[in-house]
């Protein structure tokens, strides 16, 4: 299905037949009133989501499991698949009602512009999710963000390629949305990535985290490099050793961000409106859905009657 005479295609078709079912499919994921929907039940059981994380938060793992357990087994539909893929942008369902869903993935992926770290945020996923965001918007459609993310890639290269540009599009498109927008905190949530994926100061109806979530500036390990760095850095370069009070003060920086990142500590200072257990999570987002829904401004009023 092409969208310009550039010949730019959003999703492709292998014949005919798929073609024809796409695009009813299309029509289906159009608006419908809140009592013409019913809903398919999500393809796999919510209980799989206890054993979804690994152990250690740094480790990859599928986001498509998650989105298996939550969302509607029908007319799932991702956006531009095999383009910046370490950003999951699609077209679904949650108990009946279309949505839009922007999701990070993990793990290290490969791309035809070469690997990609999953959290992590590069020119072309920015501004992928920027159109997706944008055609949301233009079509009164909810955004539901599920966040796993550390932040913008940086560098010369990253700058050259107008990441800075791109961010600021992001950013932009996910501030001047009107829609609803629901944001579910998985594992992380970090740096400026965490605002361009709907973060607390740009106001989402709703906002919810897994006991599983880190919301803070940066990580331990990271805080002590941007904390002690330089001092650590002049100590190598002399042969100097370590000297104690300066490893106090490095494992009491460490210690203080590791536990500003506990889900438990962000709840407590109001960083999200609830934790909620795993096993709830659609019905949690189906409840907020339809409050956010309900509370449209004026000009979404007039199409959710057309």
């Amino acid at each position: 299905m092409h969208t310009s005479s550039s010949g730019v295609a959003h999703f492709t078709a292998k014949d005919d037949a798929a073609c024809l079912e796409l695009i009813r499919q299309k029509f289906r994921s159009m608006p419908a009133p809140p009592a013409a929907a019913k809903g398919a039940p999500a393809p796999q059981p919510a209980e799989g989501l206890y054993d979804l994380m690994p152990p250690d938060h740094r480790l990859p793992y599928n986001m498509e499991d998650a989105i298996e357990r939550i969302f509607d087994g029908d007319d799932y539909l991702e956006f531009q698949p095999n383009y910046a893929p370490e950003l999951l942008c699609a077209e679904a369902k949650l108990s009946g009602r279309p949505v839009r869903l922007i999701a990070n993935r993990r793990g290290f992926l490969k791309t035809e512009a070469g690997p990609r770290i999953g959290g992590i945020i590069y020119t072309e996923s920015a501004r992928k999710v920027a159109y997706f965001v944008e055609n949301a918007q233009r079509n009164n459609m909810p955004l539901i963000y599920f966040q796993d993310v550390s932040g913008f890639m940086v560098g010369v290269e990253p700058e050259r390629e107008g990441i800075i540009r791109a961010g600021a599009e992001m950013v932009e498109t996910m501030a001047c949305a009107t829609v609803p927008k629901i944001v579910l905190t998985i594992n992380h949530a970090s740096g400026a990535g965490y605002y361009a994926m709907a973060g607390q100061g740009f106001d989402p109806n709703f906002t919810f985290g897994w006991p599983t979530a880190r919301i803070g500036v940066m990580e331990g390990d990271s805080a002590v490099q941007a904390v002690h760095g330089p001092e650590l850095e002049k100590l190598k370069a002399a042969g100097q050793p370590v000297p104690d009070d300066l490893k106090e003060r490095i494992e009491k920086t460490r210690a203080d961000y590791d536990r500003w990142l506990d889900a438990r500590f962000a709840a407590a200072r109001g960083h999200m409106d609830a934790l909620i257990d795993p096993l709830e999570t659609r019905r949690v987002l189906t409840f907020a859905l339809e409050v956010a829904s309900m509370n449209l401004r004026p000009e979404h009023l007039v199409l959710e009657t057309l």
